[in-house]
């Protein structure tokens, strides 16, 4: 059974201003990975599973390099206005991808809902094979002597 989360946000969480917190914190998870300990204010504390620290630890990496993040269950079902934001395109062209089976749907009533795993799916493959045309169409130009000499490093 998945579960469906009707209000998932897919609103990042963009990195702080002063980056000096998240330095140091970035400097401290890298060098004490393993069991961890999550202690509040008020000096309760709980052990971290280790699947737990991960996500931290990564969000934590990504917030450092300048990304935002956002932590979804991949089992979240998204709308059409959602997914259409995570792959970067307008809702009719989303629409258009499902039409063409390009990625799995369901339809509730008229409401149509992917699960985030499969539109991030679909734009890992979609970036795959940008990738591949990319090295192709590149490969061809230094075929056909498009690229001079200097610019071989960046095949």
């Amino acid at each position: 059974m998945t579960a469906t989360y009707p209000n998932v946000e897919l609103r990042g969480v963009v990195p702080p201003r002063d980056s000096g917190g998240l330095s140091r914190l970035k400097a401290f998870l890298d060098g004490h990975r393993g069991a961890a300990v999550l202690t509040a204010a008020d000096g309760a504390s709980a052990e971290l599973p280790e699947e737990v620290y991960e996500v931290i630890a990564q969000a934590v990496d990504a917030l450092a390099d300048g990304s935002a993040v956002t932590v979804a269950p991949l089992s979240a079902r998204l709308t059409t206005t959602q997914a259409a934001a995570v792959l970067g395109v307008s809702r009719p062209t989303l629409t258009k991808m499902l039409d063409d089976g390009k990625i799995p749907f369901e339809q509730l009533n008229v409401h149509r809902r992917m699960r985030l795993a499969d539109v991030l799916a679909f734009k890992e493959r979609r970036s795959r094979e940008r990738r591949a045309l990319l090295d192709e169409m590149t490969r061809q130009a230094q075929e056909d002597g498009l690229y001079e000499d200097s610019y071989a490093d960046y095949a």
